[in-house]
């Protein structure tokens, strides 16, 4: 991984966390996704009509193809990760999430996409997953007295999932259908939109409270998501999956970091640690 990317990436990382925790705060579910897509939409209008007056870029219609496919997945990813936070601790789901999916990533991405990382950076996807582990509970989860976490691991597992299929939709369609990163993002954010318009018209006075009392965090998340997976799909451009789904996952530390200090989640120590160890695993993924 060149240093160009692994800078993109941890910047992605940040933003992801911090707009993870406006999901967290706001406690919402489609109409808060609705209102986030909506703001996203409107912020991407004067970034499309620049960009395709300055490069003159258009989209095939293999091209509409595949973001609306990526628009399905996201869909589905925005939808069970609201759930998850509703059900689970931020420390706890968000770790999960993030830790699953670069698993699912990169064992696909060496299966089917042919990418043979390093053993280091095998290495460091191994101690990054580990991690995860010790930070959603370890071996306790398997205890009965852990049960109350096991639905919020569940829909992490889930969240994860979904990521492992976006992240390699996203990767073919910017690398190999060369679909510039900014028409990519619009086009799936418009995507969303429009998928979940009619469900959220039905539940007008869910989307209004929403908008009334968590309208700095609709507003936040619509300007800090977008942007992050900018950068990685940027990233995605000259970069494998199988580096770049494991290192976006430093997001797990400022998430532990959030879930201790901003949210007073239970057994900070232990999560900090494990989330301090999985930053050696980024580091052995980035020499690799």
């Amino acid at each position: 991984m060149t240093t160009l990317a692994l800078i993109l990436v941890l910047i992605a990382a940040l933003l992801h966390a911090t707009w993870n925790l406006f999901a967290k705060q706001a406690g919402g579910g489609l109409p808060f996704v609705w209102l986030v897509g909506g703001i996203i939409c409107l912020l991407y209008l004067p970034v499309v009509a620049w960009w395709t007056g300055s490069h003159g870029s258009f989209l095939s219609a293999s091209a509409v193809a595949w973001i609306f496919g990526s628009g399905v997945l996201k869909s589905g990813y925005s939808l069970v990760l609201q759930r998850s936070y509703r059900s689970g601790e931020f420390s706890v789901v968000y770790p999960v999430a993030r830790g699953t999916g670069p698993l699912l990533a990169t064992t696909a991405a060496i299966i089917f996409l042919g990418e043979r990382p390093s053993l280091i950076a095998l290495g460091g996807a191994a101690m990054i997953i580990t991690g995860v582990f010790h930070i959603a509970g370890g071996s306790r989860l398997l205890r009965a007295d852990r049960a109350h976490m096991h639905a919020g691991l569940r829909h992490g597992i889930a969240c994860g999932m979904l990521i492992a299929g976006y992240t390699l939709w996203d990767r073919h369609g910017v690398a190999a259908l060369a679909i510039a990163p900014i028409l990519y993002d619009a086009g799936t954010s418009l995507t969303q939109f429009a998928l979940l318009t009619p469900f959220a018209l039905r539940r007008r006075g869910e989307v209004l409270a929403h908008w009334r009392d968590h309208r700095l965090q609709v507003l936040g998340m619509a300007i800090l998501s977008p942007l992050a997976y900018l950068l990685v799909l940027s990233a995605m451009r000259f970069t494998p999956v199988s580096a770049i789904a494991p290192a976006r996952e430093i997001s797990i530390l400022f998430g532990a970091w959030i879930g201790a200090k901003v949210l007073r989640e239970g057994e900070p120590s232990r999560r900090l640690a494990a989330a301090g160890a999985m930053v050696v695993g980024i580091i052995a993924i980035a020499l690799g």
